[in-house]
C-alpha cells in the first residue's frame, strides 16, 4: 500500500472519529445540569448500603466492579504486551551508565522519592473515604520510582525495582481483583457482591471489600507504570 493510501485511509477514519467526538461533545449537557438519574440515586444510597462516604469509589469497585476488572485486564494485557514487544527487541544490546553528575538534583530529587511515595499511598489508603483511589495513587506511587532515575541513575532504579517483582505484583494485583469477584461469587451468590464487613462509615475500616480492590488496583497501576518506565528506559539506555 503507498504513502498516499495510508493517508487517506487515516484521513478517513480520522474524520469519522472527529464526527462523533464533535456530535458527542455537542450533546452533553449545560455545565451544572445534571440529567439524572443514577447519580442522584447513587448519592442518596451509596453511603447507606456500602459505608463508602466516596460515591465514585463505591460505583468503581462495587456498583460496576465487573467493568473495573475488565479495565485492570486491559492494563494488565498492554503492558504486558509492551515488555515482552521489547525485550525481545533489545536482547544482545549493552547499557549505558546515567548518573545524575549534579549534586543539588541529586539531593532535592531523591530527598522527594519519599514523599511521593507516601502521598499516593494515603490517596490509595483514603480513596473509598475522600477522593482519591487506587488509580489515581497508583499514578503517583509509581511516578516515585520514576524520580529514582530521573534524579540518580538508571542502576538505581533497576535495584530498586527488580524486574521480577514488578512483574509479580502487577501479576499478583490483577489476579487479587478477579479473586475477590469469584470469592464474592461462591460466598453471596453473585461476583463482586460484598463479602465483608462494611464497617464505619468515614474511616479506614469501612467499605467492606472496596477497600481490598481499591489496594489492587492502586498496586496494579503502580507496578504497571514501574514496568513501562523500566521498559522505555531500558530502550532508551542500552546501545547496540
Amino acid at each position: 500500500m503507498t504513502r498516499r493510501a495510508r493517508l487517506g485511509l487515516f484521513g478517513i477514519g480520522a474524520a469519522g472519529l472527529a464526527l462523533l467526538l464533535v456530535t458527542g461533545i455537542a450533546g452533553l449537557p449545560d455545565f451544572g445540569h445534571y440529567r439524572g438519574p443514577y447519580g442522584d440515586v447513587l448519592n442518596q444510597v451509596a453511603v447507606s448500603e456500602r459505608h463508602a462516604t466516596s460515591v465514585v469509589a463505591a460505583v468503581v469497585y462495587d456498583y460496576r466492579a465487573f467493568d473495573t476488572m475488565g479495565e485492570e485486564l486491559i492494563l494488565f494485557c498492554s503492558v504486558l504486551g509492551v515488555a515482552l514487544l521489547l525485550r525481545e527487541h533489545r536482547e544482545g544490546r549493552q547499557r549505558e551508565d546515567d548518573p545524575v553528575r549534579s549534586e543539588a538534583l541529586r539531593f532535592f530529587g531523591l530527598g522527594a522519592v519519599a514523599a511521593t511515595l507516601l502521598i499516593g499511598l494515603v490517596v490509595i489508603a483514603y480513596g473509598y473515604v475522600s477522593p482519591g483511589g487506587g488509580f489515581q495513587g497508583g499514578v503517583i506511587a509509581g511516578s516515585a520510582a520514576l524520580l529514582v532515575w530521573g534524579a540518580g541513575s538508571y542502576a538505581a532504579f533497576r535495584r530498586l525495582n527488580p524486574q521480577w517483582l514488578v512483574d509479580l505484583a502487577e501479576a499478583l494485583a490483577a489476579a487479587g481483583f478477579v479473586l475477590v469477584g469469584i470469592v464474592g461469587l461462591i460466598a453471596a451468590g453473585s461476583a463482586f457482591e460484598n463479602f465483608l464487613p462494611l464497617g464505619t462509615p468515614g474511616t479506614l475500616l469501612s467499605a467492606g471489600q472496596i477497600a481490598v480492590l481499591n489496594w489492587a488496583a492502586g498496586l496494579e497501576v503502580a507496578a504497571a507504570l514501574t514496568l513501562l518506565f523500566a521498559e522505555f528506559l531500558e530502550d532508551v539506555m542500552v546501545r547496540e
